[in-house]
């Protein structure tokens, strides 16, 4: 029998079990969830509580409800967009943040040559200030925060919203998984001298040189990461 919920938080700790429980394939995609009085009774908690749950993981796209027939596990992998990331990496980690890196070393790059192209004075002034806080935070934690905020700035210099969107989900999932990745900054100067030739080609409005740079700062970086994060099962 599934372990008693504590009173405090229950619909937190529900709906994160059973979004746990949906995404490790306990109830694969296409599936209905037990009806409700017996899957209230396997997590012991009421079915008021059980449906606050499941509303919000149909809010989260991992569920829908059809009236008179049940709770079906959505194809999320056909139909989830960026929002599900944090969530996929919260249950799988490691496999998750390999493919989200590549994403983020790709579209990273293209970002920063957008913003090289339509950045304005503020925003190079606001990279500057940025990568100044970059250099001297005051410990590797605060230097990955602001590193992420540099991120959000240059996707915020193309003046693209959907860029925006793009860049805070890929930072929404690897926020979820921070802490392992942390002694990437544990130099904070040295994490800005490998931002610098980003920033520098981008205030310098150079696209050939932002992407070439940022290619280079997010491979570098990537691989400083996962250095210490743990391989996905099969992956040497």
């Amino acid at each position: 029998m599934t372990t008693q919920i504590s009173r405090s938080s229950v619909v937190d700790e529900l709906a994160s079990r059973l979004r746990e429980d949906v995404l490790s394939g306990r109830y694969p995609p296409g599936s209905y969830l037990p009806a409700e009085r017996e899957l209230a009774d396997s997590y012991r908690v009421t079915r008021t509580s059980l449906k606050h749950a499941i509303v919000r993981l149909v809010q989260a796209g991992l569920l829908e409800t059809r009236h008179g027939v049940g709770t079906r596990v959505r194809d999320y992998m056909r139909f989830g967009g960026p929002e599900l990331l944090p969530m996929l990496v919260a249950t799988a980690g490691a496999e998750w943040m390999r493919e989200i890196f590549m994403v983020r070393r790709e579209v990273g790059s293209l970002v920063a040559a957008k913003a090289a192209e339509n950045a304005n004075g503020a925003d190079r002034d606001r990279l500057r200030s940025l990568l100044e806080d970059l250099r001297t935070a005051a410990d590797a934690g605060a230097a990955q925060l602001v590193e992420c905020e540099i991120h959000r700035a240059i996707a915020a210099a193309t003046h693209n919203r959907v860029y925006g969107f793009l860049v805070n989900a890929m930072l929404s999932a690897y926020l979820e998984v921070r802490t392992p990745f942390q002694h990437a900054f544990a130099d904070p100067g040295g994490a800005a001298d490998r931002m610098l030739p980003a920033i520098d080609a981008i205030a310098a409005g150079d696209r050939t040189d932002a992407h070439a740079a940022a290619t280079g700062y997010l491979a570098e970086t990537e691989q400083i990461m996962l250095t210490s994060f743990p391989s996905p099962k099969g992956t040497p």
